[in-house]
């Protein structure tokens, strides 16, 4: 009977609740509806999420928007050389004097690699997606691209970029660099990048490399000994999002701060991008912010 009396007193507490409007936030009513989710508000100037196995759109914010993409453009690196035909990832490619003086001039973002060391097709993927090394990218560049000059070479891997671009169907996406230092021609969209990443993501290699928090690389060097490469990934993810796979992150004076994520919770994966946010911190936040939601809805 005393049970009785305290069932009575619980529905007619919640009736009471209901009634007056009033909204549970913890306890019992963590599970929310899927509709009952707050859409993100993110610093980044766009940004974009997917279920990856559907395909199906989570968010969106100025998704079509042209805008630098930085070092996320790699993706596509990546994706190219990882799509030639017969690739062998152990082909070794000789470190040119060229690609350290592009790093030189261009200040830019570095794998370290040392001229006359040979480093393999699979070393220099991991070079390019962990610290983000524009050495590597024009190494593999120089490598996948046809022609009898270094300049040839490279136009014509920028073709086969653009090529797999237009493959996708992409309409706002263009790349005039193979790392992300553009000649202001090189950009993409929050969603054009988010189905390119998801696309490379397809790919085994891919998908090791850059989940792959740090690696120690063993090469041989031009008077035929060996030295270690020790390279860390720039994602802030790996590690410390639970279920975090990837991807790419991406800066520069025009692209500001870009991620392009993706993680995997319970069988479901979400993959997204956000585009010129406006720090680093900033930049983790959001893409934090828009993987809780993607998991959520």
């Amino acid at each position: 009977m005393i049970t009785g009396i305290k069932g009575t007193r619980v529905r007619r507490a919640v009736a009471a609740v209901i009634t007056t409007g009033a909204v549970l936030t913890t306890g019992a009513l963590t599970a929310a509806p899927a509709q009952a989710v707050t859409k993100p508000s993110i610093t980044a100037k766009g940004g974009f999420v997917m279920n990856n196995g559907s395909g199906k759109t989570l968010f969106t914010k100025a998704a079509d928007t042209r805008l630098s993409t930085g070092s996320t453009t790699k993706i596509m690196t990546a994706k190219v050389v990882l799509a030639q035909p017969h690739l062998n990832l152990d082909t070794k490619v000789t470190i040119q004097k060229a690609y350290s003086d592009y790093i030189v001039a261009n200040n830019a973002s570095s794998a370290h690699l040392i001229v006359g060391d040979k480093v393999t097709v699979r070393q220099l993927l991991y070079g390019l997606m962990l610290p983000s090394g524009c050495d590597a990218a024009y190494a593999l560049a120089d490598k996948f691209g046809t022609g009898s000059t270094r300049a040839a070479r490279v136009k014509s891997f920028l073709g086969k970029m653009n090529n797999s671009a237009k493959s996708l169907g992409l309409k706002n996406t263009h790349f005039d660099s193979f790392d992300g230092i553009g000649k202001g021609n090189n950009y993409s969209t929050p969603r054009d990048l988010t189905k390119i990443a998801s696309s490379a993501m397809k790919n085994s290699t891919f998908r090791a490399v850059v989940k792959t928090r740090s690696t120690k690389q063993k090469v041989t060097t031009k008077s035929g000994g060996y030295r270690y490469y020790t390279w860390t990934n720039t994602n802030p993810l790996l590690g410390t999002y639970s279920g975090a796979i990837g991807v790419k992150t991406g800066s520069g004076p025009q692209a500001k701060y870009c991620l392009v994520f993706a993680a995997t919770r319970n069988g479901k994966t979400v993959i997204g991008t956000v585009l010129a946010s406006s720090s680093v911190a900033n930049r983790t936040a959001d893409a934090k912010k828009l993987l809780n939601y993607g998991f959520a809805v």
